[in-house]
């Protein structure tokens, strides 16, 4: 990363507009979830609304950049959603245009945020400090939300995709996997390299 760039990433005032951001993505994502969340069980409750959660970490880890702290855990736990629930929602809505289903605004704004999403979480690998184990509980995590959406029916509702879900299933599984081993590679195997040089 270019210093410019870093420089640009660290500053309050950049970081405190992303906080804003996020925040108003983040009520914005909770309301979007609001009549599948009245219909969910509350035990499955906190593994529906899978973005705004992702966004919510992302809150946390900049808040805690603003006021000089470090959360490496939830660092590990924003990166990973931001990354596998941005790809994902993006997949599912140009997927929805290929069935035959017509994209109107909301669904372009929702390619366009959730792509926001996964970049954003990656520009900032940079500054975390993410340790292997933060990383085990973030995959752990990853997964068993996988098995809770696709074994127990609790995955977010594409009516145009709803006969494909097994397919769904098993390519976010999959999505779950290259996630957890690009931000190993990011964010520990790189800073084990640097370390070394």
């Amino acid at each position: 990363m270019s210093a410019v760039w870093y420089y640009f990433l660290q500053q309050r005032n950049v970081m405190l507009v992303l906080l804003i951001i996020n925040t108003v993505g983040t009520i914005y994502g909770y309301y979007w979830y609001g009549v599948q969340l009245a219909e969910t069980p509350p035990i499955f409750l906190p593994f529906v609304p899978d973005s705004p959660t992702a966004s919510l970490f992302f809150c946390v880890v900049l808040f805690a950049f603003l006021i000089k702290k470090r959360a490496p855990l939830i660092e590990a736990l924003a990166v990973t959603s931001l990354f596998k629930y941005g790809i994902w929602a993006v997949g599912m809505n140009i997927a929805s245009g290929f069935t035959g289903f017509e994209l109107t605004f909301p669904n372009y704004m929702l390619i366009v945020s959730h792509a926001c999403m996964a970049i954003e979480g990656l520009l900032y690998i940079p500054f975390y400090r993410i340790k292997m184990w933060h990383l085990v509980v973030a995959g752990v995590i990853l997964l068993h939300n996988d098995i809770i959406d696709y074994v127990f029916g609790m995955m977010p509702r594409y009516d145009p995709l709803a006969n494909y879900q097994h397919v769904i299933g098993y390519l976010t599984f999959w999505l779950s996997v290259l996630t957890i081993f690009l931000v190993y590679f990011l964010c520990i195997k790189r800073q084990s390299i640097s370390l070394k040089n």
